[in-house]
């Protein structure tokens, strides 16, 4: 699904090239959940989670980025199927919290909140603050403070700024 899924992010996401990324990623293979959601045989939607740790050695925690879903199947529950399903099958592989750099008012609706505690791998701009969210899976603990580590592909400070 490789070739599907990267030809889905320029539709999904015009004014970004998150192809390099997310073809890095894929080709990580562990630590990496990828899924895909499909609409017959037409591949409609993508999500990753990338497993993550902070500096202070806490680790079971995942980023979830990118989340794509085709313009045509937007507003149809298809990228909130993603990251529940997304949360099932991270909490079973042990993951304790999830955090996200998006859309508050989108991603409230799964149980992110503003994230103070762990910081992203670089400064972020002032008013993006808002935006760096979690969310502690089922009763679970969450990581505790310090900066996320993440594999080799999301450390480009282009993916954390303007």
């Amino acid at each position: 699904d490789t070739a599907e899924v990267l030809a889905l992010y320029p539709l999904a996401y015009p004014a970004e090239e998150l192809r390099p990324v997310v073809s890095q990623l894929l080709e990580l293979g562990d630590g990496v959940l990828s899924l895909v959601a499909f609409d017959q045989d037409d591949l409609i939607g993508h999500i990753i989670f990338t497993d993550c740790a902070t500096t202070e050695g806490n680790a079971d925690g995942a980023l979830l980025a990118p989340l794509g879903v085709l313009p045509s199947h937007q507003s149809e529950g298809i990228g909130g199927m993603l990251v529940r399903e997304g949360f099932k099958r991270s909490e079973a592989r042990g993951i304790n919290q999830v955090f996200v750099l998006g859309d508050p008012a989108y991603y409230s609706r799964f149980g992110f909140e503003a994230e103070r505690a762990v910081s992203p791998p670089y400064p972020m701009p002032d008013e993006w603050a808002h935006a760096w969210q979690s969310v502690t899976l089922a009763a679970r603990q969450p990581l505790e403070s310090g900066q996320l580590k993440l594999p080799k592909p999301w450390m480009d400070p282009a993916l954390w700024g303007p």
